[in-house]
């Protein structure tokens, strides 16, 4: 059996995952694949104590996105409260401009774990943090996700054959601007807004998988528990919700191989 955790807010983590998946199918009729959706998961192992939740499989496989160059809080704090029973592991980290130090976090907090093999990769994405980068162009997205594809065929077959390497821990520079972006992240939340435009959809509150968006008053309310994973920012079909010099109208961003429905928890 094959478990894989993915977190993702805009789709590009998700439809690595899933393409994974399908390629171990694929060579291995027989291979159970499960997905995962680390939000979702982290809320139950999260209320317990650690190494209480266990994930068992023949084969554990992370996929998730960099954020300022480390991971996601809850995919971090989720790798530390479960107790893997696992012959193998592997670990791919979606990105669009740089991933920075963020598997080497990782590798870090597995070196605690007893898990005899491990293999990191890295596969490019959509950069979707419009408050920094903006919208993507469309020449750009298609560029990205045709790289994001090449990358994702290949980290399949690293792990169907089983491949292990390791990767650096050291990154200073890395360290520094993911201790910043936490600080930001606690803070962050406050700093959304919303229109008149909002039709009160909830599509917000049902794609955040870590539960930090509720619809109050036919508006939603944004609480600290936000990754700033920016998934509410890019899929608000009323384009209504605005977050530093990302504007009401401002286009966003979504996996064109990814509907909303699929992103819902």
């Amino acid at each position: 059996m094959t478990k894989i955790y993915y977190f993702s807010g805009t789709g590009n983590s998700l439809w690595s995952a899933k393409r994974i998946a399908h390629n171990i199918s694929g060579v291995n009729p027989g291979e159970i694949c499960e997905l995962f959706n680390i939000g979702v998961e982290a809320q139950t192992a999260l209320n317990r104590k650690k190494g209480e939740t266990v994930i068992e499989a023949d084969t554990v496989i992370f996929v998730f996105p960099s954020f300022a160059y480390g991971m996601p809080h809850v995919v971090r704090k989720f790798a530390k409260n479960v107790n893997f029973k696992t012959n193998y592991f592997a670990a791919f980290v979606t990105y669009g401009s740089s991933p920075g130090g963020t598997l080497g976090s990782l590798r870090r907090i597995l070196k605690k774990k007893d898990i005899v093999k491990m293999y990191f990769g890295k596969i490019p994405a959509v950069e979707n943090y419009l408050a920094i980068f903006g919208t993507p162009k469309e020449k750009t997205i298609k560029l990205r996700c045709e790289m994001q594809e090449k990358a994702t065929e290949e980290a399949s077959r690293s792990v169907i054959e089983k491949k292990e390497n390791s990767v650096s821990v050291f990154y200073p520079l890395s360290f520094l601007v993911y201790c910043l972006f936490t600080l930001g992240v606690k803070i962050f939340y406050n700093f959304f807004r919303v229109s008149d435009k909002c039709s009160a959809c909830a599509v917000c509150e049902k794609i955040c998988s870590v539960n930090a968006i509720v619809m109050k008053d036919g508006k939603p309310r944004f609480s600290s528990k936000c990754e700033h994973c920016q998934g509410c920012v890019n899929i608000c079909p009323q384009r209504a919700i605005q977050f530093a010099r990302v504007r009401f109208g401002t286009s966003g961003y979504c996996h064109p191989k990814i509907s909303v429905n699929e992103l819902k928890r």
